[in-house]
């Protein structure tokens, strides 16, 4: 099963403490993995971590992490409290200056509550939670973004598979009318050469010589041949895809037993099988010399530029 490179996924958990902590990750189009983390302020360190489970989960694509943190109750964002070293350092200053200029007074609740900066508000993005808290959560995300990319990789496969029949069935139309394109061109050469020879005798060996050059000149059997093992490598990476190589060590962190069997990436390569494909087609349209197989070759063309145009949205 192949996948496709535009999903979104999202998740939230409950916090220990009450708090919601909700996950979104989108994918779109892009030649590499390119991941771009939005985290609260303050939670800077679980950066990494996030990365890497990006990273084991998905394999192309421009990945956005968006990571917030709220309260259940949104009209009561946090209990206000005092920043008491900031006190303390107002406290400090206060009494300085009184000594120093012989200024009569004292502090009371009132004057420390009006100081400036001394009252801090704990919202929901404070105390981020730990590594496995929003590891789980982002896990949750990245199953239902990985699903989405999967039912969007099924359909372009399906398409994928009917424009790759298309080209088959050109080929085969381009098999069966190739040998008799080769006996046409050779009884229209004779018929030239007997023309233009008139009443002088034609070296039949000479001529012989000619058609069986022309002939391999004109031959199209290795274009076809390659279109087939191009084809034929094609389809094998379209339904054998998924599997971990032999060997590999398996994942750590945040991927879940789903990562084991998730599709690897094989658009990259997909589209260097197609470049090739174009490349035997533009062969086999300039040794045609036939409007039917040059008919052939142009369709087999159009249906790369689909391939091509499909290829762009696989991971």
């Amino acid at each position: 099963m192949i996948r496709s490179m535009t999903g979104y996924g999202t998740a939230e958990t409950r916090l220990p403490d009450g708090r919601v902590l909700r996950v979104e990750v989108r994918t779109v189009n892009h030649r590499h993995l390119s991941v771009s983390v939005r985290l609260p302020r303050g939670w800077e360190h679980l950066e990494p971590a996030t990365v890497t489970g990006l990273r084991e989960r998905l394999g192309r694509g421009r990945v956005s992490l968006s990571v917030a943190c709220e309260t259940p109750d949104r009209e009561d964002p946090g209990m206000p409290g005092l920043d008491m070293d900031r006190v303390r350092r107002h406290v400090a200053a206060l009494r300085r200056a009184g000594e120093e200029l012989a200024v009569q007074g004292s502090l009371d609740l009132g004057a420390l509550a009006a100081l400036p900066g001394v009252w801090r508000s704990e919202g929901p993005h404070d105390n981020p939670p730990d590594e496995d808290g929003l590891l789980g959560c982002l896990t949750t995300a990245l199953d239902e973004l990985v699903v989405m990319r999967e039912g969007e990789g099924a359909r372009l496969e399906e398409e994928l598979r009917t424009a790759i029949a298309a080209i088959v069935a050109q080929l085969d139309a381009v098999e069966t009318r190739a040998p008799a394109r080769l006996l046409r061109e050779r009884d229209r050469l004779r018929e030239r050469v007997g023309a233009l020879a008139g009443a002088v005798e034609v070296d039949e060996d000479r001529l012989a010589r000619e058609i069986a050059y022309l002939a391999e000149k004109w031959d199209i059997s290795e274009e076809i041949v390659r279109l087939r093992s191009h084809v034929a490598f094609f389809l094998e990476h379209l339904g054998d895809v998924g599997a971990p190589p032999a060997g590999s060590p398996p994942s750590s962190g945040v991927a879940s037993a789903r990562t084991a069997t998730t599709a690897a990436p094989v658009g990259k390569r997909l589209g260097f099988v197609v470049q090739e494909m174009n490349r035997e087609a533009n062969t086999l349209g300039s040794k045609a010399n036939d409007a039917g197989i040059s008919a052939s070759a142009v369709a087999v063309k159009e249906e790369l530029e689909r391939i091509r145009e499909q290829l762009e949205n696989i991971e």
